[in-house]
């Protein structure tokens, strides 16, 4: 039994080598056929749907062919590869380029953030931020429902007054982040009785099971409705905001100059709420990526 393990590890081995070769020989630098985008993503539920919703919006609208690419990497891994040429587009948040990209300081007025990486973006990259989404897939603090019923919590200063009994659980960088934990407690006033840092997959079970009392999330987790949480209003607008939106190529939308009427379509189709529903038909009830950016652009009239 050893023996034939070790033989299919190999073949896993050599098959993974070759695809890693495919991938590198047409993927990156390769030629590309005439009239064909290709659109990348992160490698995560919400990115990933929102390249596939650009992708079926694209192919329903333009004779242009789509090449997906979803589920590359993460922020640095898409953005390199957009230099680069290797893709033409992927959704990023105005935050991230604001901090991870640019480096600049956080901030908190969501048109001014997104001005700031538009105006950096296309002169530094060539890159243009199209019309956002609508949602802002920012950092929140959440709570279960029945506390917030007991509690009477509807925005993060209602915590005042309580955060002495209650333990607040959140993953290391949250805990490392300027616009993490010291500066939410500079801000608020809040002291908690206690923290607990914990894997970022491992906060819900964690409020769920009673653990922990509250949790850092973020706006649009699918698992927020899987857990019934509720979020807690940032009324002191503390947390950066984080709109997500199309970053494209300028010499793609030199050459193809209808793409940025076709996905300025979805500009404002999407709220945090609505953001969250798609997250949760993936995450939680396992339905297909492509079947749930199909069912979205339906209900919204983008695609017959």
């Amino acid at each position: 039994m050893r023996e034939k393990s070790k033989r299919v590890g190999k073949l896993i081995a050599l098959f993974t080598g070759i695809a890693m070769l495919l991938f590198v020989a047409t993927g990156c630098g390769g030629t590309r056929a005439k009239g064909t985008v290709v659109v990348g993503s992160k490698d995560f539920t919400e990115n990933i749907l929102l390249g596939e919703i650009m992708a079926q919006l694209i192919e329903a609208h333009t004779d242009l062919k789509v090449e997906r690419k979803l589920n590359l990497g993460g922020t640095l891994v898409n953005f390199n590869a957009l230099k680069k040429g290797d893709l033409d587009l992927y959704a990023d948040y105005t935050g991230t380029g604001l901090v991870a990209i640019l480096k600049k300081e956080v901030i908190n007025d969501p048109q001014k953030a997104y001005d700031t990486v538009q105006k950096a973006y296309n002169e530094q990259f060539k890159l243009k931020w199209l019309k956002p989404f609508g949602f802002n897939n920012t950092y929140t603090l959440a709570v279960p429902e029945e506390v917030a019923r007991q509690r009477n919590l509807q925005k993060i200063s209602d915590l005042k007054s309580v955060a002495g009994e209650m333990v607040l659980g959140a993953e290391q960088e949250f805990f490392n982040r300027p616009d993490g934990y010291d500066g939410l407690i500079a801000t608020y006033g809040l002291n908690f009785k206690s923290t607990k840092q914990m894997e970022t997959g491992l906060k819900y079970e964690a409020i769920h099971n009673k653990m922990v009392d509250v949790i850092d999330a973020f706006a649009t987790d699918g698992q927020l409705i899987t857990y019934k949480l509720k979020i807690l209003e940032d009324d002191k607008h503390f947390f950066p905001p984080y709109f997500a939106a199309p970053l494209v190529r300028m010499d793609t939308l030199e050459k193809y100059p209808q793409l940025e009427e076709v996905l300025n379509k979805l500009a404002g189709q999407l709220n945090d709420d609505e953001m969250r529903q798609l997250n949760y038909q993936v995450d939680e009830e396992k339905k297909e990526v492509a079947q749930v950016a199909r069912d979205f652009l339906l209900k919204k009239g983008l695609i017959k």
